[in-house]
């Protein structure tokens, strides 16, 4: 399997996707820009034994990837009709299990299953804290990411490369000023 080239990796499943969208040099690059790389994310993500990567998972995938950028960088009433549009494409269905209680979600069509597990991802992260959702602060950054840090501070998607050109950025602006 090829590697995933993408700068920031492991975030929740729906930021996840949001970032297969990243910039390099000023160019934005798109991890699915075909089925490679949709099994690239997939497996990145532990959905590879579970759904195909073909052209119709990726293209569901894609419209997923759409809503949500319209949810997270518009607003949730712009994105709202959209996720929703992406969640009515499955279920989740309760099941009893040895472990006790749990939940299986459903698809009437499989394709739609990872599109749909991100989309309800990102339910369940505006459901624990949707003030953590951030993009970030960098302003050639396109990244997402969901703030873990205790104080709920955290600006960059890395800090040793967006927080780093910005502290890099503000000192040269500095010093310049001083002259």
């Amino acid at each position: 399997m090829t590697a995933d080239p993408r700068p920031l990796t492991g975030e929740p499943l729906a930021l996840d996707l949001l970032n297969t969208n990243w910039m390099r040099e000023g160019v934005l690059q798109d991890l699915l820009t075909g089925p490679e790389g949709l099994a690239v994310w997939l497996g990145a993500n532990g959905l590879d034994g579970r759904f195909a990567a073909d052209e119709e998972t990726l293209r569901h995938t894609l419209r997923a990837r759409d809503a949500l950028r319209a949810a997270v960088d518009g607003s949730l009433a712009e994105g709202a009709d959209a996720v929703d549009e992406v969640l009515a494409h499955g279920r989740i269905r309760p099941v009893l299990t040895a472990d006790g209680p749990g939940e299986q979600p459903e698809f009437a069509d499989p394709a739609w299953g990872p599109a749909w597990l991100a989309a309800r991802n990102y339910l369940e992260l505006l459901t624990t804290a949707p003030d953590r959702i951030r993009a970030c602060a960098h302003e050639n950054c396109v990244l997402h990411f969901f703030d873990t840090s205790r104080n709920g501070t955290r600006r960059w998607c890395r800090m040793a490369v967006c927080g780093n050109r910005a502290k890099a950025s503000r000192h040269y602006a500095k010093a310049r000023d001083e002259d």
